[in-house]
């Protein structure tokens, strides 16, 4: 199983593309899309959409597993990370990539026993399973996003559990 993991932020995006062997995961590709704060908004999310397109296009991916998002009071943050999520399910859709989302408390549990983990303790622990050090925290979280999918994949499709496509 190939999966993408996507770690969705308006000024930061965090990629990832881990292949699960047997129990192993490998990291096969990772990186952080960036936008400036200063290009308008629907540049940013043109790069955004583009830039997570062409990753797609360069990695055979069999899903790809997204943060949720989570509920939290209406600020810009929210909304542009809201935005941005659009975008990168466009990306996805696109392509024909079934997406699963998980919530940040549920990916942190997965990967590290602790929904409430912190940033060091996520890229720790994604350094222990993959033996890979994640270029970014973005990109750290994208890998964790991926190995939690691929960890609970295969268990959801044989309860019948289905990605969205």
């Amino acid at each position: 199983m190939i999966v993408l993991g996507i770690d969705p932020g308006l000024a930061n995006t965090g990629y990832a593309v881990v292949r699960r062997a047997g129990s192993r995961m490998h990291v096969e590709a990772q990186g952080t899309l960036r936008t400036r704060a200063a290009t308008p908004m629907e540049e940013r999310l043109l790069a955004l959409h583009d830039g997570l397109s062409e990753v797609i296009a360069a990695n055979a991916a069999d899903v790809a597993s997204i943060e949720a998002f989570f509920v939290h009071p209406v600020s810009r943050a929210a909304m542009g990370m809201s935005a941005a999520r659009g975008a990168l399910l466009v990306a996805c859709a696109r392509a024909g990539l079934g997406v699963a989302e998980y919530t940040p408390n549920v990916i942190k549990q997965s990967i590290t026993g602790n929904g409430r983990a912190g940033k060091a303790q996520i890229e720790a622990m994604v350094t222990r399973l993959t033996g890979v050090q994640a270029h970014t925290h973005h990109a750290a979280d994208a890998i964790a996003a991926a190995i939690c999918h691929a960890s609970a994949g295969p268990l959801q499709a044989a309860i019948g559990i289905r990605e969205r496509r």
